[in-house]
């Protein structure tokens, strides 16, 4: 898997202060995408076990409240096996620190078990993720003034 960014101090996807992942590949190729160069599955830096570190590193502090995973797109196949072992990591080592995560798919369309995007790390993934921001962004749709998401049809999720 690639990655596009690393943000260390992130204020605006998700509540407080987080550290963020910006994976790299995404298939649903939304019109208006603000990154589209993450939709290429080999954009940005390879995520290595050293970038893993980097990032429980920069989670460490007590001002980072958690962690947001966004894209490019999470759920796509390639990015869920290497994103469910270092989510469950994550949590291990940090339990009072919330997960949000952005994704494109529709949970119960695309993500739950006999859904096209369900694979054998989805459910380990979503049993992570405190809050899942879903759906795909609609140009239409666009609405500035909505809080952590781009367009009206996408919705705030809170899973645990």
């Amino acid at each position: 898997m690639h990655y596009g960014a690393i943000k260390n101090f992130d204020v605006a996807n998700g509540i407080g202060v987080r550290v963020s992942l910006f994976v790299s590949g995404c298939r649903n190729c939304c019109k208006g995408c603000f990154q589209p160069q993450t939709w290429d599955f080999n954009y940005g830096q390879e995520f290595t076990e050293e970038t893993q570190q980097e990032i429980i590193k920069l989670m460490e502090p007590s001002h980072i409240t958690g962690f947001s995973l966004l894209g490019g797109e999470p759920f796509e196949e390639e990015n869920q096996a290497v994103l469910a072992p270092f989510l469950e990591k994550l949590k291990q080592i940090y339990p009072k620190k919330d997960i949000w995560c952005w994704t494109g798919y529709i949970l119960e369309k695309d993500l739950q078990s006999g859904c096209p995007k369900h694979t054998e790390f989805t459910d380990r993934m979503l049993a992570c993720i405190d809050t899942l921001v879903d759906g795909p962004f609609l140009e239409s749709q666009r609405n500035l003034m909505l809080e952590f998401r781009g367009s009206e049809n996408q919705r705030i999720l809170k899973l645990h």
